[in-house]
């Protein structure tokens, strides 16, 4: 009888968790992953926050044909973010990274507001808390840097191996293999 009142009360709290915490945003106010080039701009152009200054912030890798624009908000007093990087992948926004002005805001008050909103971190360690489904990874990085990422086109760029470990990342993996 224990065992049932236990599971009983372990998948109310499971669903009550559900129910609460709200699902992934795809991005940061009404800017989406998977919005166009185009999209972004004028959503970019309609929020002084960024510091979105025109064509100039657009850049394009002519090996890859993927753009990134970058902007820079450290100029905004009144903007959170110091600079900002939308990267496209098949001309869809693939990446959304955000650095915020730790001047303004503190990693433990945005921790605290994601886990209220979306409950724990899928993941977490010293460095990065991510939260997670199919869609979306949504990671706060330290020292202060907030992450949208397409989960779905990420997947699908690692099973194509056209996401590679970086030289840090072998070296700490053949490190922990050799222990």
């Amino acid at each position: 009888m224990k065992k049932i009142r236990l599971f009983a009360f372990c998948a109310f709290a499971f669903f009550s968790c559900a129910a609460l915490c709200s699902a992934l945003p795809k991005g940061y106010g009404s800017i989406e992953l998977g919005m166009s080039v185009d999209e972004v701009k004028s959503e970019l152009k309609k929020n002084t926050d960024f510091g979105y200054r025109g064509d100039r912030d657009v850049s394009l890798s002519p090996k890859t044909k993927q753009v990134l624009i970058e902007t820079d908000a450290s100029k905004n007093a009144y903007s959170f973010f110091t600079r900002c990087w939308f990267q496209f992948v098949d001309d869809k926004l693939f990446s959304i990274t955000l650095n915020l002005n730790e001047k303004k805001i503190d990693h433990a008050s945005i921790f605290t507001s994601l886990s209220k909103k979306y409950g724990n971190p899928s993941s977490i360690s010293p460095k990065r808390s991510a939260w997670q489904d199919d869609s979306i990874i949504m990671s706060l990085e330290r020292p202060l840097t907030l992450k949208y990422i397409d989960n779905a086109k990420f997947q699908k760029m690692l099973d194509e191996g056209h996401v590679q470990k970086t030289i840090e990342e072998k070296s700490k993996d053949e490190f922990l293999e050799s222990l």
